[in-house]
């Protein structure tokens, strides 16, 4: 092959020069290119700009609902039936323009008897005005506890009359919680308060009346507290209840006036707590007598941030339940833009946090989310184990399901139809039922945003927002219901918060009410046409706590097997009531009823074949304590 000829000096010198100029030229495009991006990026960065519309993608649950499927959702209508109820209580939180952080969270509900006369009552928690801002004689018109007896006559309407004339009960207190508990095993339920301040604890007078016993019983916290979410549990086995008390952040008019959130051009407004340093929760031990000792530090529920050291929760909702089926009772708590916890019984006392390990802390790419209101429950025909929380708004509902190790969680809300449909609302309250009776717990949450005027500035968002309710359908999911199955009553849009449910008439279906800010509730009777059969067991304790409280009951009809958790503590600073509600459709016989009392892992068989459509009472049988 011939070799190519060497070129001379004289024709290397004019290649090379050539070349150059080709990368000069080349050279100047991409400078000027580069110059041109700076510039766009300089004006992106610095120009001011109008206050445009947040745009959220939205995400969608996999296809798995087909026409037939979706015909299936059965028609149970809701009707409001507050007003003609009785009920006027209106939530009350104090805002006159400042935009403080408490204005937006609103107050809890409990359905409980406080009377002992075997139906639910009805418990409102009230905020109250500023003392800055109001008068000593005016502040004192807002009552802190709104209190309703349930007077329903048998097969007639539901009915509610305001219990009045009690001091303690009515005094005004910035308030956000509640949890019910008879903690004296007395057999009259007590209440817990909780808000601005520390908490207040109201021992029930023989259901006439309700005494202050917060400075007796040694459970007010620091006057510096914000509490929220609190429940009453067992955690030591020891037959009476224990109280743990979740805080929200640390705040004064003073910090918030100092963290100062604005909208865009410059109106003052309500904002997340991020800026907020976190607050420790209270875990008291009860001590018997009617006295408790805080053993927070030493029973390793005040988690520290691992940077900073100050306190990490922000704790807006909690609730108690064994996960692991050892017997003895651990927490899951729900934090706000900080990771969730979950504390896992050690059986000496003590707790140790796992969140990160088990799979709740965070959402499935290792982010935090704003946690609100928390539910958790047997859910499988096996089961397993689900948690749910109800998140900020452009967060799904977190749905949190137990795999083969009870201990481990993954985040299956979108697999299971509610990822998509939950993502634009911010959730507050959220808890399960089993509306329709079938046997299969269902989802509800209760809705709304923080700043009144989102609407302006985030595409898509609306202060007042409608409840959302899921309906299981098995294997294939859960579906999200409408006004063609459920009615317009539960979705008509409010500032929503607290939610819980009772059967208020002895019909055996699950009514429901929801809070609203610095609005009137609503209280849902569930108009479920006749024909489902159904079940409900109240139980009473003996050498465990008398509410039983963290009992199991599983029940199986045909072929549906359910567990039923006595747990009222649920939602959004709210609680439900103590029976518990099997719908059993079709099924005409129950084949097996088995009781877990608290502290134990072996299930007492319930002899002989309960009468359906009833409520039944089971009392457990006395046993020697466990030392």
């Amino acid at each position: 092959m011939p070799s190519s000829p060497t070129p001379e000096p004289e024709d290397i010198v004019v290649q090379d020069a050539a070349a150059m100029g080709r990368g000069l030229r080349v050279s100047a495009i991409l400078l000027v290119l580069l110059l041109g991006l700076g510039a766009l990026g300089y004006y992106v960065l610095t120009v001011p700009k109008k206050a445009g519309l947040l745009r959220v993608t939205r995400i969608s649950a996999p296809a798995q609902v087909t026409n037939t499927t979706r015909a299936m959702v059965p028609r149970v209508p809701f009707t409001d039936i507050t007003a003609a109820a009785g009920i006027r209580f209106r939530h009350n939180n104090g805002a006159t323009g400042e935009k403080l952080l408490p204005e937006t969270m609103g107050g809890g509900v409990a359905f409980f008897d406080f009377d002992n006369d075997g139906d639910p009552d009805l418990l409102f928690v009230n905020s109250a005005p500023w003392p800055w801002k109001q008068s000593s004689t005016e502040s004192s018109r807002v009552p802190g506890i709104v209190l309703y007896q349930n007077d329903t006559e048998p097969g007639g309407p539901i009915h509610f009359t305001p219990v009045s004339g009690i001091p303690d009960l009515e005094r005004s207190f910035y308030g956000m919680g509640v949890a019910a508990g008879d903690y004296d095993g007395d057999g009259w339920v007590d209440v817990l308060i909780t808000g601005i301040g520390g908490a207040r604890l109201l021992h029930n007078e023989g259901g006439i009346s309700f005494h202050d016993a917060t400075t007796a019983a040694g459970i007010g916290g620091e006057s510096r507290d914000w509490s929220t979410a609190a429940a009453w549990f067992d955690f030591d086995n020891d037959g009476d209840l224990d109280l743990y008390v979740g805080n929200y952040v640390r705040w004064s008019r003073e910090i918030d006036a100092e963290v100062g959130y604005k909208l865009t051009g410059g109106a003052r407004a309500y904002g997340p707590p991020m800026n907020f340093q976190g607050a420790f929760p209270h875990l008291y031990r009860n001590d018997g007598e009617g006295h408790f000792t805080d053993i927070s530090a030493a029973a390793g529920v005040q988690v520290k941030n691992s940077n900073t050291g100050v306190p990490a929760a922000k704790t807006l909702g909690v609730v108690p339940i064994d996960l692991n089926g050892d017997g003895w009772i651990d927490l899951v708590v729900a934090n706000d833009t900080v990771q969730n916890f979950v504390f896992e019984n050690q059986r000496n006392g003590t707790f140790r946090e796992v969140g990160a390990v088990s799979g709740m802390a965070f959402d499935s790419y290792g982010n935090t989310r704003g946690a609100m209101g928390i539910d958790a429950v047997r859910f499988t025909h096996d089961g397993q184990i689900a948690v749910a929380i109800g998140n900020f708004a452009n967060e799904m509902t977190a749905f949190y399901v137990a795999q083969n190790d009870p201990m481990l969680f993954n985040d299956e809300a979108i697999s299971w139809g509610i990822g998509g449909p939950s993502r634009d609302a911010l959730k507050f309250g959220v808890f399960f039922l089993d509306y329709d009776l079938d046997g299969r717990l269902d989802l509800m949450t209760v809705n709304g945003h923080l700043e009144e005027e989102i609407g302006k500035i985030q595409h898509g968002q609306r202060y007042e927002q409608s409840a959302q309710l899921y309906w299981n359908a098995g294997a294939t999911g859960m579906l999200t219901v409408g006004t063609n199955e459920a009615g317009s009553d539960l979705f008509r849009p409010i500032v929503g918060r607290g939610g819980a449910f009772a059967d208020l008439d002895g019909d055996g279906d699950l009514d429901c009410v929801f809070t609203s800010l610095n609005g009137s509730p609503v209280l849902l009777r569930n108009d479920l046409t006749p024909g489902p059969h159904w079940l409900r067991i109240k139980l009473q304790g003996t050498s465990s706590n008398r509410e039983a409280i963290g009992a199991w009951v599983h029940v199986v009809a045909g072929r549906e097997s359910q567990w039923r958790h006595v747990m009222p503590t649920r939602s959004y600073l709210s609680q439900s009531e103590l029976e518990l509600t099997f719908g059993l459709g079709t099924n005409t016989v129950v084949d097996l009823v088995e009781v877990t009392w608290p502290g134990d892992t072996q299930p007492d068989l319930i002899p002989g074949g309960l009468v359906l459509n009833r409520l039944h009472r089971l009392s457990q049988k006395p046993r020697a304590r466990k030392p």
